[in-house]
């Protein structure tokens, strides 16, 4: 019987876009409940002014190939902030593995202010 019929052809190499990475962080912290926005404001002066698809979001990989994530959101007033903190990396770490099979390092969750929930001033 030939072995060479049953084995699986030689793997490729995948190579993934940076900002889909930022997109699908993006969208991610979005889906969270509480979260108003994501902003620009807290990140280094260097990344404010570059021409990313995703604000708010920076991403780094480490001398080890590990995918760290930093994302700058506003929260909704009367959330909690540590529960949202947590959703947001649960969700970010849950659609970088299942859309992209990465498995992040580091998900941090700066929160560099509060709105006013648009319902709640009417």
């Amino acid at each position: 019987m030939d072995k060479t019929a049953n084995q699986l052809p030689k793997k490729g190499k995948v190579e993934i876009d940076r900002d889909i990475l930022l997109s699908i962080i993006n969208l991610a912290t979005k889906e969270i409940n509480g979260v108003a926005s994501l902003t620009n404001a807290e990140l280094p002066l260097h990344r404010k002014w570059s021409k990313t698809k995703s604000e708010g979001v920076e991403i780094k990989f480490d001398v080890n190939g590990v995918l760290n994530v930093d994302v700058y959101i506003k929260v909704y007033i009367g959330y909690s902030v540590p529960d949202i903190a947590y959703r947001v990396q649960e969700n970010i770490k849950n659609s970088l593995n299942s859309m992209v099979g990465i498995k992040p390092g580091k998900i941090n969750v700066h929160v560099c202010g509060v709105d006013v929930d648009e319902a709640s001033e009417q």
